[in-house]
């Protein structure tokens, strides 16, 4: 047991540029930092404040980018700064839990850490917290633990779990293996059988689990981690992480580590229910936020009071509009679109083409137009 009352250790990824929320999210201001959460809060710091039943600050880390390490710190100005992990380039999640796992295991071998997203939005947080307590059991035992969101529909957008048995003596069942995002008729057969949950890409375990684990599966990722973990707490710490941290693999923690523990039974999960919603795109957020009566929902707030955004709509149904502070969006007599204004780019397309807006970046990338991206 951890020598701190076997709390929680939170790991939070603020990484990737959220390229469906473009233009309003963009390289040098990813959506983790943008208040989408239907509060003055932004994504990353609600991803925080949410662990407050689970992990005092000095217990939560957050792994960043070079160019968001700022920002991140501005924004959560209460963690100390020791525990903000800047990665000097991403090398996609296994490397980032991977850090974040080794620097913790230093300082507590035994320690339960838990990786979360920083761009989910969660509505019911006491049921959020009961859940990650239910996993804390499982990764006690030694198992990774993954949480599974119970299906409300047939979703092609996420990865699924396919689960087994119980796993013990608790709430925790066995996942049998990690399924690819399906086409729908395949989604729909997962949901009808009950075996299926989402994957979330929220873990909990014992950092001394998983590292063993990724030295099993990854041998190469986890000594340069070891390495650059042990250099962690002294001067060498710079040197050390750009002579090694270029050679990492660059792979997510499911294919690293996740689909082949769960192939040899050492991987469990908790199903959960509590308001989960990947903001994934724009559709996305105008379903979770608060809609006036003819379904559109206004994004976000203007940041200085001052500087008025306005929205005029006239006869809209269902628009999802993303207004810029000092300019007015009006819309009359049209519904189900998405209009996203900010001072150097306006998007309007089809809701149900949400997913396709990233497109647009891959396609500014090939004009070489990087100043909109």
């Amino acid at each position: 047991m951890s020598d701190q009352s076997g709390g929680l250790y939170g790991v939070v990824l603020a990484g990737g540029t959220g390229t469906r929320l473009w233009p309003l999210s963009r390289a040098g201001h990813p959506k983790f930092l943008h208040p989408l959460t239907g509060t003055d809060a932004s994504l990353l710091q609600a991803t925080v404040q949410r662990l407050d039943l689970l992990a005092p600050l000095d217990r939560i880390f957050v792994v960043t980018g070079v160019a968001h390490a700022a920002a991140v710190s501005r924004q959560l100005d209460a963690i100390p700064d020791t525990n903000v992990l800047v990665e000097p380039s991403p090398r996609d999640s296994c490397a980032a839990i991977a850090l974040a796992a080794a620097v913790i295991a230093r300082r507590d071998p035994q320690a339960i850490m838990g990786s979360f997203a920083s761009d989910h939005l969660i509505s019911d947080k006491e049921r959020f917290t009961e859940v990650i307590r239910k996993a804390m059991v499982g990764a006690q035992q030694g198992l990774l633990m993954t949480l599974g969101i119970t299906p409300t529909r047939p979703e092609t957008g996420y990865g699924y779990l396919q689960c087994g048995g119980e796993i013990g003596d608790g709430p925790v069942l066995g996942v049998e293996e990690f399924k690819e995002k399906p086409s729908y008729d395949v989604a729909e057969s997962y949901v009808k059988s009950g075996n299926y949950l989402w994957n979330a890409g929220m873990f909990v375990w014992r950092v001394d689990a998983f590292l063993s684990e990724l030295s099993r599966q990854q041998p190469q990722l986890a000594a340069g981690v070891s390495r650059i973990a042990a250099a962690w707490d002294s001067p060498e710490r710079e040197e050390v992480l750009g002579e090694v941290w270029p050679t990492l693999p660059r792979i997510s923690v499911d294919y690293a580590v996740m689909e082949g523990a769960a192939t040899v039974g050492r991987v469990g999960t908790v199903p959960g229910d509590f308001g989960w919603n990947d903001v994934g795109d724009f559709h996305t957020l105008g379903e979770v936020l608060a809609a006036d009566p003819s379904g559109n929902v206004v994004v976000g707030h203007a940041l200085e009071p001052e500087a008025k955004s306005g929205v005029l709509l006239r006869d809209t149904e269902g628009l999802v509009v993303v207004p810029t502070p000092g300019r007015l969006v009006a819309a009359m007599g049209v519904r189900d679109l998405i209009i996203v204004d900010t001072p150097d780019a306006v998007l309007v397309c089809p809701r149900e083409r949400a997913q396709e807006v990233k497109h647009l970046v891959d396609e500014l990338k090939e004009l070489g137009e990087h100043d909109y991206v």
